[in-house]
């Protein structure tokens, strides 16, 4: 019988702990151990959790899930090494509120005072565009008048490179076209080309799937060849916070000035940024450039203010460059942030109310802008999906995109942009393979540890061989679910890649899917769908196989967005139909397992979800499908993230409510078995039996230390051992994980694991240069007792449900200060607070593990989550003396 044993990182001791003290005043941004799934609060509640296994949790803006945690089994083990059973301990329900975990990105040198931007001044002399500008710019003209309130040296006109490139050294120390003479690879890179994969050093040396099914759709792009073909490139540069905070932008503008354009045109519509750190783009009002002869040249001067989120935007400049740059292959590249199939595309920065552009939006832009494209590409996180690929069928014959966040360096312009140049015939496919290899070469490069992911999706083969074979897999799903097969449904959801998986969006590799599932309809799914990813290549990050799509598992309060977008891009209805079979047994298996308001415990006893010593009687049944009948009906306070206007996932279920509480009674987490035995040599274990693993998901350390007005949350560590009988093994030994000597509050999130090669990933909650951010660290062959990787803004108060680049890198001279949240003694959050000394980075960041040493009680705890996404703790308190 299989054995689901989570791995755990290995940890060295570097030193003593003498304290854990707060150092300045509460944030005000609540909690922040929250984004990443919140640890069992001290004595009480949780939330979902980073797990092993390929499951990790987070909370989202709206979308967090605070089920009610019951603390099982209590072992005090008392200062002097005296320790007895003290029994069960009273659950809690979890008060605690989910805050936006969605991330920006904040490069230190850049989030300090820079008023003049960076560039010198600028040539006025302005290119005259070929037409009138469109009525939307027209209707703006007036407001023309107020770009003279930018800083006084920022004008329209041309830059040079010159001026772009001693912009960028200055913000980089050095020239980012050198980042492609070397692979600089860290880690494998693993690359998928047609359903054969390779692994290596980079993916370069890989081949191009050229195949195509008879049966798919001529290519709306006719090349002609010989170099014959005219190219016009769409950047539409959504600028926003990237380039606010980290001038992202603008070194992606240089990477394209300094690229030999030749005939190409390369046309970018800017917006959308409150602060662009250059002397040129306008602060104030959107614009059009024209990248050539080695630098900008403004065409438009004023295109209007209008959300760069906003359809018709996109639409009126696509609807521009066709009249002003006719070409019979035309490009459309969305840069900003990104949020896959349920958030869209983008955040604009100065019309935040506006939101992101969802899938729908973006069809109803390239709908009314009349133009079809050789390929759409997403300079942009998590938009390579299913849902967004059979949108973009009606508009283009390739899509380019990334599964997983994008590193901030995002996409390198100039070396494809250069070979285009020399061959405007070169095939689309060879155009993808050359981005997707340089993306992956520069972010291994600048960005060691980081995943990266980049596929080339042949969309006419797609909506071929796809739409049929999904319809058939989802319809599996759904018998399978009706036949009291979830668990093996839940299972296989659990094991498959998930991207950003700290966001909660929920999205997974579907040809992953496929395989865990290993039925029929899936295996034929993996197919179709491996023939039209034509190039996929990816670092760091396995079980990557080239597209994604939206499964909900963290999160069920989107379920009814992303079939409003089905509905809206008229995708098949048994795929939506699909995920709501799934989201509401999961829903109703979290509310029978407690919740904030939940009567099962008292009215059915024991512990966890009312059920005792694992018994499933046809009474409890029968009350389940009583209580379930209220939940379906409306009463759904006792789950986070569920409200009366987003249940709407809940009608049209097949399966009744006596079904699923028949279902659950006999298929739920067996509470009698979490019992800590302790051994002669002073050990605690416990033995949990292979049927009872089966229903567990997730494992994971949590650590809370009294400081005298409350606990503080030191995170969830993926600590723990198993004996030579398959023992869990308490963790006892007073050690926790610290950054240059300090306690850390550090978060599981990832774990990947092939038997050979192993990479685990965490975040540290931190202020950096004062902006709320994560430090990422990653544990690996290469570097098994951690390594800082980079850092990641994080949006405390619920800017965007889209994804940011990550950040890049740490510079010597920036100032982490970390933080930790703060729990009182009933077990309520009380406030964040930085922790410990403020550190300056000098060289790399120091992972260790300090032993406590006289600091008083530290309450450990281990979570363990269910088939239903729903956790109990294991607890024990100790006192360090």
């Amino acid at each position: 019988m299989e054995q689901q044993r989570p791995r755990g990182r290995d940890r060295k001791v570097t030193g003593t702990a003498k304290d854990i003290r707060k150092t300045g005043q509460a944030l005000g941004t609540g909690p922040v151990g929250s984004s990443s799934g919140n640890a069992g609060r001290p004595g009480g509640g949780s939330s979902g959790s980073g797990m092993s296994g390929g499951s990790r949790g987070s909370g989202n803006r709206g979308g967090g899930m605070n089920p009610l945690i019951l603390v099982i089994i209590a072992v005090l083990l008392l200062g002097g090494g005296g320790s007895g059973l003290a029994g069960l301990l009273g659950g809690g329900s979890s008060s605690q509120q989910n805050t936006s975990a969605t991330y920006g990105t904040g490069h230190s040198a850049y989030s300090s005072n820079n008023s003049s931007g960076g560039f010198g001044s600028a040539s006025t002399t302005q290119a005259t565009p070929t037409a009138q500008a469109t009525p939307a710019a027209q209707s703006t003209q007036a407001a023309q008048n107020t770009q003279n309130t930018q800083n006084s040296t920022q004008q329209s006109g041309t830059v040079t490179a010159q001026d772009f490139q001693s912009y960028i050294n200055s913000l980089f120390g050095g020239d980012p076209s050198t980042y492609t003479s070397e692979a600089g690879s860290v880690g494998a890179v693993t690359a998928e080309t047609g359903g054969t994969s390779a692994t290596g050093s980079n993916a370069a040396s890989l081949t191009i799937d050229e195949t195509a099914s008879t049966g798919a759709r001529a290519k709306r792009t006719q090349i002609l060849g010989g170099g014959r073909d005219t190219v016009t490139i769409m950047v539409y540069m959504c600028g926003t916070d990237l380039e606010s905070r980290s001038g992202m932008a603008t070194s992606d503008l240089q990477e394209m000035a300094s690229a030999n354009l030749g005939n190409l045109n390369v046309i970018v519509y800017t917006g959308g940024c409150a602060r662009w750190r250059n002397n040129i783009v306008s602060n104030s009002v959107n614009q059009i450039y024209q990248v050539k002869n080695g630098g900008i040249t403004c065409l438009m001067e004023n295109a209007g203010t209008g959300a760069m989120t906003d359809p018709s935007t996109l639409a009126s400049f696509i609807k521009w460059c066709g009249t002003n740059f006719p070409a019979n292959r035309n490009e459309l590249i969305f840069w900003d942030h990104g949020g896959g199939s349920v958030s869209g595309y983008g955040y604009d920065e100065k019309n935040q109310r506006a939101g992101s552009m969802s899938l729908a939006g973006i069809n109803k832009a390239l709908k009314a802008a009349g133009v079809t494209f050789d390929f759409i590409g997403f300079d942009a996180c998590l938009m390579a999906t299913t849902e967004n690929a059979l949108m973009l069928n009606s508009y283009g014959d390739y899509m380019i995109g990334s599964e997983e966040t994008e590193p901030g360096v995002g996409w390198y312009y100039t070396d494809w942009l250069t070979n285009l140049a020399k061959n405007t015939s070169m095939p689309t496919t060879e155009i993808g393979r050359q981005i997707a290899d340089d993306f992956v070469k520069v972010c291994a490069k600048r960005c060691p540890g980081q995943q990266t992911t980049l596929s080339v999706i042949d969309l006419a083969e797609f909506a071929y061989a796809v739409p049929e074979k999904l319809t058939a897999f989802s319809k599996s799903i759904s018998t399978m679910i009706a036949d009291n097969n979830y668990r093996q449904v839940s299972n296989a959801r659990n094991r498959t890649r998930e991207f950003a998986a700290s966001t909660r969006i929920d999205q997974i590799d579907l040809i992953d899917l496929c395989d865990n599932l290993g039925n029929t309809e899936g295996r034929n799914l993996a197919d179709a769908l491996r023939s039209a990813i034509k190039y996929n290549t990816c670092n760091n990050i396995s079980k990557a196989s080239g597209v994604s799509i939206y499964f909900p598992y963290q999160s069920t309060s989107k379920v009814d967005s992303a079939v409003n977008t089905y509905s809206a891009i008229g995708m098949d209805e048994s795929y939506a139909q699909c995920i709501k079979e799934f989201a509401s047994l999961e829903a109703a298996g979290q509310f029978s397992a407690g919740g904030t308001s939940s009567p099962l415990g008292s009215l059915l006893g024991g512990a966890y979800g009312g059920y005792s010593s694992g018994s499933s009687s046809s009474y409890e049944a029968d009350a389940l499908s009583a209580l379930l009948g209220a939940f379906f009906g409306g009463d759904v306070s006792s789950v986070s993230g569920l409200s009366g206007s987003n249940i709407g996932f809940f009608s049209g279920r097949s399966l009744t409510d006596d079904q699923m509480a028949k279902y659950i009674s006999d298929n739920h987490i067996d509470t009698s078995q979490f019992v800590w035995q302790q051994f002669d040599d002073g050990t605690y274990r416990m033995d949990i039996s292979e049927d009872q693993w089966k229903l567990i998901a997730g494992l994971d350390l949590s650590m809370y230390y009294d400081n005298g007005d409350g606990y503080l949350d030191l995170g969830l560590d993926n600590i723990y051992n198993f004996d030579s009988e398959n023992r869990l093994v308490a963790n006892t030994d007073k050690i926790w994980l610290s950054v240059n000597g300090q306690v850390a509050a550090y978060y599981h999130e990832n774990t990947e694991d092939d038997g050979e090669n192993y990479i685990i990933s965490g975040r540290i909650p931190c202020l950096l240069n004062d902006v709320r951010s994560e430090l990422i660290v990653v544990f690996d062959n290469d570097h098994p007792l951690g390594t800082v990787v980079g850092a990641r803004t994080v949006y405390s108060n619920g800017e965007t449900d889209t994804v940011s680049k990550s950040l890049t890198e740490l510079s010597n001279g920036d100032v982490v200060q970390l933080i930790a949240d703060e729990y009182t003694y009933d077990g309520n959050f009380h406030a964040a607070y930085p922790i410990g000394d403020p550190i300056t980075v000098s060289g790399e960041l120091e992972i260790g593990n300090l032993e406590f040493t006289d600091l008083g009680d530290v309450q450990i705890t281990y979570k363990i989550r269910d088939i239903y996404n729903q956790g109990a703790l294991v607890q024990m308190r100790v006192s360090f003396s």
